[in-house]
């Protein structure tokens, strides 16, 4: 017996799932399902969207042909919840074509999966679909991704300029234009800066003092001087979907040794990092150039030891990849892929101590297949006079 015909389904809502608006690359709140297959030899694919939709989708959706689910309805109607009758309409589509297996991505939404399965098509799951083909990317998306990186790095440098010319106080809290100066604040100046900028926000981290010293603590209540304040950014630009993120730490006043000797060591092992990244390289081989660096400097992997709180460790990987969401493979840790020429990557080694704070800075670089493309110009001091 012969293989039995099958197709590539991508289904969801494209203005959630972002494989969904990758393969695409139109922008949806309702589900749609996009199926792909030969004929002939020759490649198509059709796109189910919402009836109110399809002239949009026609226009700019990435597929040869579209229609909505009203024009497979199969015998026994079609359901009254969307999202099901886009699942029953899909596997209708399949079944005329005498399509009885699809390959879908791992996001595939249960729903879909259970609609087909009645219909008696095999739903098989490709690990890797929506998740390689996002790796590699184009001189469009690359754009994008300058775009968000740039409007990211305003709001690093209005947050860092606006902390480091604040007043101190006499118990070392900071102040500014007459009031405290908190995490919560800074968190509200940098989400005016970025709307302003026609950017999507998410929670800043602004962590101070010891707020810092746990890499994925938002940060609350006063800031003060001459401690380590990470400020780590990561919002979306509506227009393109596509993300920036970046990290900077900045210090009012006087720096003390330990942080600037913590400053010192993860700037050179994000130097390490970077030169090491080329196509053909792994995010393993990237994450040790660090991890040799930071050893070098006398700092250790792992979680911080509460009973040594001034002893600043390495909780985290070196980075991971960036595009339509902010976190994306490969990553640059412990068993990290080998790198394709177009990855985004963040390059962002950190150290941490509760009982001193945080250090981290953060950089956006695209691989080259001799080294990167870098889409960052802010300076990685902890001077932001």
């Amino acid at each position: 017996m012969g293989e039995k015909p099958h197709a590539v389904l991508i289904a969801g809502i494209p203005a959630s799932d972002m494989t969904m608006y990758h393969r695409i690359r139109f922008s949806v709140g309702d589900p749609a399902a996009w199926i792909g297959w030969s004929e002939g030899g020759v490649a198509t694919s059709h796109l189910i969207v919402r009836d109110i939709e399809m002239d949009r989708a026609r226009s700019s959706a990435r597929a040869d042909e579209v229609s909505c689910p009203a024009d497979w309805t199969p015998e026994g109607g079609l359901s009254g919840d969307r999202a099901i009758a886009t699942g029953q309409a899909t596997a209708e589509f399949l079944v005329r074509r005498g399509i009885l297996r699809v390959e879908a991505h791992r996001d595939l939404p249960l729903l879909f999966a259970d609609c087909l399965r009645e219909r008696g098509i095999e739903v098989d799951c490709d690990r890797d679909l929506g998740v390689q083909d996002r790796r590699a990317k184009d001189e469009a998306e690359i754009e994008a991704l300058t775009v968000a990186q740039a409007a990211t790095e305003s709001a690093i440098r209005m947050a860092c300029e606006t902390i480091a010319r604040a007043d101190a106080a006499a118990d070392g809290s900071l102040h500014h234009d007459g009031s405290p100066l908190t995490s919560e604040r800074v968190r509200a100046l940098i989400d005016r800066h970025l709307i302003e900028g026609g950017m999507a926000t998410r929670p800043a981290i602004v962590a101070g003092g010891p707020d810092g010293g746990d890499c994925h603590e938002l940060g609350s209540g006063p800031l003060r001087t001459g401690e380590p304040i990470i400020i780590d950014i990561f919002p979306r630009d509506p227009a393109s979907l596509y993300n920036g993120d970046c990290t900077r730490t900045v210090v009012h006043g006087e720096v003390p040794d330990i942080v600037s000797s913590m400053h010192a060591a993860v700037v050179a092992a994000k130097t390490a990092a970077e030169s090491t990244v080329a196509t053909g390289r792994t995010g393993e081989e990237i994450h040790q150039a660090a991890v040799d660096v930071l050893a070098q400097h006398g700092y250790a992997m792992g979680p911080a030891d509460q009973n040594h709180p001034d002893v600043p460790t390495m909780p985290h990987g070196t980075g991971h990849g960036l595009g339509l969401d902010v976190h994306e493979l490969p990553l640059l840790d412990r068993g990290g892929p080998v790198l394709v020429e177009g990855d985004a990557l963040t390059i962002e080694p950190g150290l941490y101590a509760p009982g001193i704070g945080g250090i981290r800075v953060e950089d956006l670089v695209i691989v080259e297949a001799t080294g990167v493309r870098r889409l960052n110009t802010l300076p990685m001091g902890l001077d932001w006079r």
